[in-house]
């Protein structure tokens, strides 16, 4: 892959349900070492737009490369260089955190020694007496560390999380922001969907605006406080009702 293209693009991409479009021209790049938050409300795309990027739906019209592999043409291929950390993590309540590591990564081929398991749980601050419990017990906050755990140690070059603070209480928000940075700065292209404005503003080094299937605004991180979050709120909250609140 030719390392000045996007390891994500999206590029006048449509999907439509019968006369309805869901996606209307979306286009979205995301470079090596980018964290780029997607913002909108319900209805807005955002899932389709996962969706779209994951090979679920192929396009009515447009172009998606997922790190130079087309997900709906190459899917096993696209999928393989993406980790995926969806609102409700899919792990195994009767599995310990380090037996649900060590499972989905053998379910992408991957076999890592006990620890490595041990320092990926380190780097994303799971307690150590909580590595050979059950997750019956665990919180969304715990949830979460697991699944990063797994992203960290599947080295893929394309992270895409999906409404990832969603339950989480600030300090948790925080915790979970740093580990998502580390991925970013060892040269992943992160792609976050969120309605969190305050948590995008955070981490991200670029923000979209979605509405109604396309991007209607874009802004870049600069200066030292990076983001107007006052300026970005009112731009968020003055969306559509339709796109935003629906």
């Amino acid at each position: 892959m030719d390392p000045a293209r996007p390891l994500l693009e999206m590029r006048d991409v449509t999907v439509a349900y019968g006369s309805h479009p869901v996606l209307d021209g979306i286009s979205l790049s995301v470079g090596a070492g980018e964290i780029y938050a997607l913002l909108g409300g319900n209805g807005a795309g955002k899932s389709t737009t996962l969706s779209t990027l994951l090979g679920f739906i192929r396009p009515t019209a447009g172009r998606v490369s997922v790190a130079g592999f087309d997900p709906a043409a190459e899917p096993d291929a696209a999928r393989r260089q993406v980790a995926y950390l969806p609102e409700n993590v899919a792990l195994y309540e009767h599995l310990s955190a380090r037996e649900n590591v060590a499972y989905l990564l053998s379910l992408s081929g991957q076999r890592h020694a006990d620890a490595e398991i041990d320092q990926a749980f380190a780097a994303t601050g799971l307690q150590s007496d909580a590595w050979d419990k059950r997750l019956g017990g665990f919180s969304k906050g715990m949830r979460q560390k697991v699944a990063i755990a797994v992203a960290l140690l599947r080295h893929v070059p394309v992270l895409l999380l999906d409404e990832p603070t969603s339950g989480l209480d600030p300090r948790a928000t925080g915790d979970f922001n740093r580990l998502v940075a580390n991925v970013r700065d060892r040269g992943a292209a992160v792609l976050m969907v969120t309605h969190d404005l305050l948590s995008a503003a955070d981490i991200a080094d670029r923000i979209g605006f979605l509405e109604a299937g396309h991007i209607v605004d874009e802004v870049a991180a600069s200066g030292p406080d990076r983001f107007d979050v006052r300026a970005l709120h009112h731009k968020f909250a003055a969306a559509p009702a339709g796109a935003m609140a629906a």
